[in-house]
């Protein structure tokens, strides 16, 4: 049984870093020209290059997302991107145009070609399509079944990908024209506002100015708010089931995100690949991937079943913990330099993780500033001395603890 690939969003260097760091054993990025992902979750050309030699000091696999659909007059554009992108030892390319498959096959042929999840795979008749043109991975559509996706392994030789973890589209295979109907802002050009997280109510027409919940809730009804996916308690399923590479949607979240959710799925994977008949959840897997930013988790589609709904309640994120800071290097005569990313204190309980799920919790006791003097607060982006625990390693985070009520402890 082949245990799958590790598949990591990077949305920038810093979180390119953290996913390599923390396990991954291939990562997914874009830049700033049809990638699907606006602003900041998107690298320059020369951030790129920079990516690429990163991943090959790892010796792990990049890929570049391309997979935007393209418009008349972008045509020239994209191909001038590719020859561009072609010195450039990227592993594949994920893309979802035909057309622009086509122009990466006249280009550089020697490039791999991952299909996107845009692409909406769901049958194997589609599956054979896309490999008699060559493609080496499908990303299939969220939509399908375990059931489904064994059929599909049965039919074809190229790779599955399946994400198992993140964010998922109310729309199909996120093909959501919900956000440029009422912003202008195009999901399927990277600009997506979520309105599908925002508070609806009907209007009946000879009642202008009177809104109805649809539900007895005080808030609103949240119409299409979709839970979040989480696949970890049924990865030898999935395994099983033939998959080639799990994925982490993310590259628009932040790199404790991508470290922390990275880590549980490779200790899930490395205990599995050790001793697959005693393999059990760790119950603090599931504990650790609370710490993360997310809506209430379910498993998506996998098994046809209520968890395919939205969670009526609300879109609030929930978060047991919070990213107060991230070690930069091993120290000095004042003790380990840290840049806070939000605000915490001495005095304050903290948590320092690391890959392969080391984590060691600490009260604070001294912090300093770059010049050694004494500190009491520690305010996002600065710079600071702390004495950590033992064991403590450049590239580790630290983060603390939210009450019941979703203060800060």
């Amino acid at each position: 049984m082949i245990i799958p690939e590790l598949l990591a969003p990077a949305g920038n260097l810093e979180k390119l870093e953290a996913a390599l760091a923390y396990g991954a054993d291939a990562v997914y990025l874009g830049i700033d020209r049809f990638s699907l992902r606006a602003g900041s979750a998107c690298l320059s050309l020369p951030e790129l290059a920079k990516a690429c030699d990163l991943a090959g000091h790892y010796g792990r696999r990049l890929y570049l997302t391309l997979n935007a659909f393209l418009r008349p007059g972008e045509e020239a554009d994209f191909r001038r991107l590719l020859m561009e992108l072609r010195p450039l030892p990227v592993d594949a390319y994920i893309v979802a145009d035909p057309g622009a498959l086509a122009m990466v096959r006249d280009a550089d042929p020697e490039r791999s070609l991952h299909l996107s999840t845009q692409a909406n795979v769901t049958s194997a008749g589609a599956a054979q399509f896309w490999q008699a043109l060559g493609v080496k991975r499908l990303n299939l559509a969220r939509e399908l079944t375990l059931e489904e996706i064994r059929a599909i392994r049965a039919q074809v030789s190229l790779e599955l990908e399946v994400f198992v973890h993140g964010a998922l589209c109310v729309a199909y295979s996120g093909r959501c024209l919900l956000s440029a109907a009422m912003t202008g802002r195009s999901a399927n050009r990277g600009e997506c506002a979520h309105p599908c997280r925002w508070n609806y109510a009907v209007q009946e027409e000879t009642r202008p100015g009177e809104a109805f919940g649809i539900e007895e809730d005080a808030r609103g009804t949240y119409l299409f708010n979709s839970r979040d996916l989480r696949l970890i308690e049924h990865l030898p399923r999935l395994i099983a089931a033939g998959v080639d590479s799990l994925k982490i949607e993310g590259r628009m979240k932040s790199r404790y995100y991508v470290a922390a959710v990275t880590r549980v799925y490779r200790a899930a994977l490395d205990a599995f690949r050790a001793d697959p008949a005693a393999w059990r959840v760790d119950p603090l897997w599931l504990e650790e991937l609370e710490t993360v930013s997310h809506r209430p988790y379910g498993s998506g589609f996998l098994f046809d079943s209520a968890e395919t709904g939205v969670h009526p309640a609300d879109s609030r994120y929930r978060q047991s913990h919070l990213f107060v800071g991230a070690v930069l290097d091993d120290g000095g005569p004042h003790g380990w330099l840290v840049e806070g990313r939000n605000r915490f204190a001495v005095g304050d309980a903290l948590e320092l993780i690391g890959p392969g799920m080391r984590q060691t919790r600490f009260n604070l006791q001294i912090a300093r500033n770059e010049d050694g003097e004494p500190l009491g607060i520690i305010q996002p982006n600065a710079r600071v001395r702390l004495e950590l625990p033992s064991g403590a390693r450049a590239g580790d985070l630290l983060r603390k603890a939210r009450t019941a009520s979703g203060a800060i402890a």
